[in-house]
């Protein structure tokens, strides 16, 4: 019986379990954002669209997400969205990383910042893991080179 209305108490939870995973982790998504369009921490909109627009995927996903870490969830979001608009962040910004290609880009946030491991990598970007290696070393020679 005592149903009714239990609709808004679940709504209630997970807006309260969201929450709490946006206030913990939203700092680091934003800065991996960041890295990625390469534009400066102060002035990031792009970075905030990204990342508003894979925490708004979790968040909808929520109830469905069974025991996945919701952070990797939000940042495979955040990686393959940045990967299909890729076009928009050719040109580096002045960041670190600016002078890499956004798939160079990609590959170091994910290997070398967050730590995916190489097969994860090539499976959220769609290439093999030999390709994502020979990316992430010549990205790694290319920034030795330019600092």
């Amino acid at each position: 019986m005592g149903h009714a209305g239990g609709h808004g108490g679940e709504e209630a939870h997970r807006t309260r379990e969201f929450t709490a995973f946006t206030a913990g982790a939203s700092g680091r998504l934003l800065h991996v954002a960041t890295l990625l369009t390469t534009e400066p921490a102060h002035r990031n909109p792009l970075a905030q669209d990204l990342l508003t627009a894979s925490l708004a995927h979790t968040y909808a996903h929520w109830d469905r997400l069974r025991g996945e870490d919701p952070y990797e969830v939000t940042r495979s979001g955040l990686a393959t969205r940045f990967a299909r608009t890729a076009w928009r962040y050719h040109r580096g910004r002045g960041g670190v990383l600016s002078a890499l290609t956004p798939q160079e880009r990609l590959v170091v946030v994910l290997r070398l910042h967050e730590g995916v491991a190489e097969e994860q990598t090539a499976a959220l970007l769609g290439v093999p893991e030999d390709r994502v290696r020979a990316v992430c070393a010549r990205a790694v020679s290319h920034l030795r080179t330019a600092s």
